[in-house]
């Protein structure tokens, strides 16, 4: 049942939309990313140092992996990868040729993650994964007892995740014979990453915030997908600023909940690039001399930063050999 989890973690984590332990004592849902030169300046001010960047964006494991390495062998294998992401080798690196780098860097990750799974769903090994392989290798035991899953009422039950899992299979199955490649497979496992899934991306978020299931995200709803009064106690401060964010930029037509339309908008907000906005944020924060560019010792200066920093994949690459690179 390991592809269950793996396909139902998509649904709750879309591009974007991560559990993230926030600043604040509570915890905080997020389905949109904030943009990094705004968020990290605030923790780092804070916390006053990098410990936020490695956990939020490194997760607690990954960081233990970079405590690890010494500050010597970070800024060596550090160095090595500047020099891959200075294109041209004219010594400095902008925010387009980070840009680029994250951009490899997040592809590298989806296709990567796909390779790792394959084997488990292509059973018959003709290089494909047919509809009923991925649906023997997810929900073959539900299938083989549907009597245990009768009284289920989540809405994350096999029951109700079979048919969510197929209506998205069909949509990556471009061909329609109902049997993935591999391109198919990776939009299918990552929809996010693909222009013609991103209208199921929006459909699942849908399904999985409208409680009362009219269709629509009520207020109330986009609130309660993000924090859950466990203590019947006031909102934080934040959640007020949420109600606020809904009614003046999330209910877009002012009728006082998000249609599927208005969910694209938040969800996958057109004007946001977030590989544009991490380089953008690279770049302010160790750009000493302000040319909007850097160099490398500019960067080797700022280790802690790029080492927690999805330049360098969230430090796994800091963990490879160079060759791997």
């Amino acid at each position: 049942m390991a592809g269950f989890s793996f396909s139902f973690s998509l649904v709750c984590a879309v591009l974007l939309g991560a559990f993230l332990v926030s600043t604040k004592p509570m915890l905080r849902k997020e389905r949109v990313l904030r943009d990094p030169e705004l968020s990290s300046r605030q923790a780092h001010e804070d916390n006053k140092s990098y410990q936020y960047d490695h956990e939020a964006f490194l997760g607690k494991d990954e960081a233990k992996t970079f405590d690890q390495l010494t500050p010597e062998e970070s800024r060596d294998r550090l160095s090595k990868i500047v020099d891959r992401i200075d294109g041209d080798a004219d010594g400095y690196i902008t925010t387009d040729e980070l840009n680029a780098w994250i951009k490899r860097v997040q592809k590298r990750y989806v296709y990567e993650n796909v390779a790792k799974v394959w084997v488990d769903y292509d059973l018959n090994k003709d290089n494909k994964i047919s509809w009923d392989e991925y649906k023997q290798a997810t929900y073959g035991y539900y299938l083989a007892n549907p009597q245990e899953f009768e009284d289920a009422t989540d809405k994350f039950s096999f029951k109700k995740m079979l048919p969510r899992d197929e209506r998205r299979f069909k949509a990556a199955d471009l061909n329609g014979d109902l049997a993935a490649d591999r391109e198919e497979f990776t939009s299918f496992l990552h929809p996010e990453e693909f222009e013609h899934m991103k209208s199921i991306v929006v459909l699942e978020t849908l399904e999985d915030i409208d409680n009362n299931g009219d269709g629509h995200v009520d207020e109330d709803e986009y609130i309660a997908d993000m924090f859950a009064h466990e203590d019947g106690g006031p909102e934080p401060d934040w959640v007020r600023t949420e109600r606020e964010q809904f009614s003046d930029f999330r209910d877009l037509n002012k009728d006082g909940k998000m249609d599927q339309d208005e969910i694209r908008q938040w969800i996958m907000p057109q004007d946001y690039d977030h590989a544009q906005a991490e380089a953008r944020h690279l770049v302010y924060e160790s750009d000493q001399d302000k040319d909007q560019k850097l160099t490398k010792q500019e960067i080797l200066d700022n280790w802690n930063m790029f080492v927690g920093s999805q330049a360098t994949n969230y430090g796994e690459d800091l963990t490879r050999n160079h060759d791997e690179l």
